[in-house]
């Protein structure tokens, strides 16, 4: 019997994942864990894809995430972006993590008494 398949399309070339550099995430988990401490977020993952680079935040290990910081480069040659997402809207936007850093300070605090 012969093989009669025949590729109707080519793959795409995958770009290279993004990811955060070492400043970037420090940055983050600076942020991330004087929440923790205080009982606020249990939580986080990190994910890379071809132009972008996730760190999602979350309250309880089995929900969906309460903030996505979100760093984009389409391109090597192009600085990159950064964006602050909760579950339904984009909350900040910038071109520096400190700028994204800075929002959580505007964000409301777990209060214990």
């Amino acid at each position: 019997m012969e093989n009669h398949m025949q590729r109707i399309s080519r793959p795409k070339k995958l770009g290279k994942p993004l990811f955060f550099n070492r400043n970037e995430l420090g940055q983050i988990l600076a942020a991330y864990s004087t929440r923790v401490a205080s009982g606020e977020w249990r939580d986080y993952a990190i994910d890379h894809f071809p132009g972008s680079a996730l760190f999602s935040i979350f309250r309880h290990t089995h929900e969906t995430p309460l903030y996505i910081v979100e760093k984009l480069q389409r391109y090597p040659t192009e600085s990159p972006n950064f964006t602050l997402r909760d579950r339904s809207k984009i909350l900040c936007k910038g071109s520096s993590m400190q700028e994204i850093v800075r929002y959580f300070d505007r964000l409301p605090r777990l209060i214990t008494g």
